[in-house]
């Protein structure tokens, strides 16, 4: 059985490590099925080839693909690109691909829709996502209630449903939650690996980031830890069944 290939981007260790557990906890996986790398800490390796995985999943950071290329930290800017680069060969091929939160600016970028901080950012917290008719008939999304919380915090969002894409999820401040591509590229605004200890953690260590005013982290922590917010996981677990316990997709 090929392995899980997940993809980080975050430059702190304690983020980086509690959202690599968190993927293998809530997709039921093993770390003996996923190879992580640090998209941060190295380039891709000279022989990566994408047939070697069963699928791609693209976690978080605090970096945005609308960021002024100017000014941006050159390694984060290295980062992404390289994830970037991979997106012509993973939307061509109809590899199964999950990205989450960053990873949904970076699908949008390369399809060629409008990413940017000028409507639908939003702030640290727990809100109400529903299912679109395309959703409700997903796969990837069976099993779940048609109206759910989710964990977001993002400055910037995708503007307009890029061509070709299929708008799977909304939400009220963000209306482009989750999007699909062909039958295997997903993406979401959302952490559908993140619960509330997790998001409660990568709280504490974003206080300096500009997501929310470093006063509120402990007031913000408190609600994302009483939050209800079990659904999403249920995304990533469908996500792995699909494509790592069961045959590959057609």
């Amino acid at each position: 059985m090929k392995p899980v290939l997940i993809l980080q981007l975050r430059p702190e260790d304690d983020a980086s490590d509690g959202e690599f557990q968190a993927f293998l906890d809530k997709g039921g996986l093993s770390r003996s099925q996923v190879v992580r790398h640090r998209m941060e800490a190295a380039p891709l390796p000279d022989d990566f080839r994408l047939d070697d995985y069963a699928a791609v999943i693209v976690g978080g950071g605090p970096g945005c693909v609308s960021d002024n290329p100017a000014t941006r930290n050159p390694v984060e800017a290295r980062a992404e690109a390289e994830i970037l680069a991979l997106l012509p060969d993973i939307v061509a091929r109809d590899v199964p691909f999950l990205g989450c939160c960053a990873g949904i600016g970076i699908l949008a970028h390369h399809l060629g829709g409008k990413v940017s901080k000028e409507r639908f950012g939003e702030p640290v917290g727990a809100v109400e996502a529903r299912l679109t008719e395309a959703g409700a008939a997903d796969p990837l999304l069976a099993g779940l209630p048609g109206v759910f919380n989710v964990l977001v915090g993002h400055k910037e969002a995708v503007q307009f449903l890029p061509k070709g894409a299929v708008h799977l999820m909304a939400g009220a401040a963000c209306p482009y939650q989750m999007i699909k591509v062909g039958r295997n590229v997903y993406a979401t605004q959302f952490h559908p690996e993140a619960d509330g200890p997790v998001f409660a953690d990568r709280i504490r260590i974003y206080r300096d980031h500009g997501y929310f005013e470093p006063g509120e982290a402990e007031t913000l922590a408190q609600a994302v830890r009483e939050a209800d917010v079990s659904a999403p996981a249920q995304i990533l677990f469908n996500f792995v069944a699909k494509y790592v316990r069961s045959k590959p997709p057609l």
